[in-house]
């Protein structure tokens, strides 16, 4: 299983970005996928996970009505797109994969990051 993120980059505080992860080795379809990114000194936070069946989705509060996560199970692909990007949302970003079977909330697959750095 591999999850390969990109997108990533430096941006002006308010600008946006999409960031991108394309999942291979697993059926796509029948995995929730998450955002999660993780500040220097800080520990690694959720940020927004979508449902196998994209029929939910949730957020952490601080990208609430900023950050919009989606999936295109055609091309294995799950995305987070996030607008009026704030200083504090520079972290590192990780894409992670939990199959629908999985007992608990803990996630199976995790891809290696993509920094994302936002500019005051």
């Amino acid at each position: 299983v591999q999850l390969v993120e990109s997108g990533g980059g430096l941006v002006q505080a308010g600008g946006s970005l999409r960031v991108s992860c394309v999942a291979s080795g697993l059926i796509f379809s029948v995995f929730d996928m998450g955002w999660f990114r993780q500040a220097p000194g800080r520990e690694r936070e959720f940020v927004s996970a979508i449902r196998w069946g994209a029929d939910s989705t949730n957020y952490t509060d601080s990208v609430k009505g900023r950050f919009t996560i989606s999936r295109d199970n055609a091309k294995n692909t799950v995305y987070l797109q996030m607008n009026s990007l704030k200083p504090e949302d520079t972290a590192v970003y990780f894409c992670a994969a939990r199959s629908r079977y999985t007992v608990g909330s803990a996630y199976n697959y995790w891809g290696q990051g993509t920094q994302v750095t936002v500019s005051s």
